[in-house]
């Protein structure tokens, strides 16, 4: 059974099922694909629960909306009080502050549920959250709190370090969920969000372990270098097992769409031994590498699919990515490139991408670039 965290008078499973990112029935991968195999799905919420993954995390645009009725449903079959359902506000969604209550009832009646146990204010930052202080959103889940429709509040963030500083001393806080990895240890300030939180007695829930699979496809010299080091261990542990050193990180959310993908992280994190020095300094030592690539820190959370002209944004990044980090010739990421169907050439620059971009991304500005890059 996967390792358990305390977490106030229960424990919390240290793997977490993330729904951004589930199985699809089309078999090219588009951006927020709508299409979830349930079937699929399903199966793999199963091997979760019966090996202890108990913490489920959704959001209201993931699969187009379609993430909270899919965990909903792959959930009702199981006792509600053996697990735990994760949701979030996205305020961006709500013109007006009565349409937080409009968002609310619908995530209850997608999921089929009666309370959410963890409830976020999705990817704040400086904007969003000065919105939630204007439409009073803090004081509205306290009162869903008082309802029994929510059993802990907390944010998922995406800003600067003044940012989170301001959010912490705002209010009272359950948890907190930050984008952490051995990548963005450095490069997005995670060593210094995460230890702003520990201090503050918050506990962490980290998302995009693994950088949206890009930590689990790194270069050759990566590869030897970390199956030197364990040669009997997948690449993708040393991303999990990075963060799942942290004492203060509860659960690691991971958007597994695969029973390889679920049974290699139950494998990481089953019977886990934090890694020592020299196995944290192998993790760093890759970062370094990394970052000699040139490579645009897309996650592919697609939260920028909802483009005028339908630019696939990160599938291009993906294309340009995959040359740079040396999985793909110049021809073959080319290739790549000319089989999607909204080019970099359609971009019209209006901003609306860059503006959902939790990376923040200079969207417009990359794309501009790559059409040149690829033409």
């Amino acid at each position: 059974m996967v390792d358990r965290r305390k977490f106030k008078d229960t424990e919390v499973s240290l793997l977490g099922l993330g729904t951004m990112r589930l199985p699809c029935k089309t078999a090219i991968k588009r951006e927020a694909n709508p299409l979830i195999d349930y079937k699929k799905g399903q199966e793999l919420v199963d091997i979760a629960y019966e090996n202890g993954v108990n913490y489920y995390d959704t959001a209201y645009m993931y699969h187009v909306g379609k993430s909270e009725k899919f965990i909903g449903t792959a959930l009702k079959k199981y006792p509600r009080d053996s697990y735990f359902l994760a949701d979030k506000l996205p305020i961006w969604m709500c013109p007006k502050k009565a349409d937080m209550e409009k968002v609310f009832k619908k995530q209850l009646d997608r999921t089929g549920h009666d309370y959410f146990d963890f409830y976020l204010l999705h990817s704040l930052n400086k904007e969003n959250f000065e919105k939630c202080e204007a439409f009073g959103a803090y004081d509205f889940l306290c009162e869903k709190q008082r309802q029994g429709k929510i059993k802990n509040i907390g944010f998922s963030f995406h800003g600067t370090i003044e940012d989170l500083k301001k959010i912490i001393a705002a209010h009272h806080w359950d948890f907190a969920q930050i984008q952490m990895n051995y990548l963005d240890w450095k490069n997005q300030d995670a060593e210094t969000q995460y230890n702003i939180l520990t201090d503050a007695g918050i506990p962490v829930i980290v998302m995009e372990p693994v950088r949206g699979g890009k930590l689990a496809e790194v270069t050759s010299d990566i590869e030897e270098m970390f199956k030197k080091a364990k040669p009997e261990k997948s690449i993708t542990s040393w991303a999990m097992g990075f963060v799942a050193s942290l004492d203060n990180v509860l659960t690691i959310l991971s958007g597994m769409n695969s029973p390889e993908q679920l049974f290699d992280n139950l494998g990481t994190l089953t019977d886990f031994i934090p890694f020592n020095e020299r196995e944290m300094k192998i993790c760093t030592n890759a970062a370094a590498m990394l970052n000699k690539n040139d490579v645009i820190p897309c996650t592919g959370c697609d939260y920028c699919a909802d483009c005028p002209k339908h630019v696939k944004i990160s599938s291009i990044f993906s294309a340009y990515n995959k040359i740079k980090t040396g999985e793909l010739s110049m021809e073959e990421g080319r290739a790549l490139y000319n089989k999607i169907d909204y080019k970099a050439d359609v971009c019209i620059e209006c901003g609306k991408c860059a503006n959902h971009c939790p990376q923040a991304i200079e969207i417009p500005k990359k794309i501009k670039e790559l059409n040149s890059f690829f033409e």
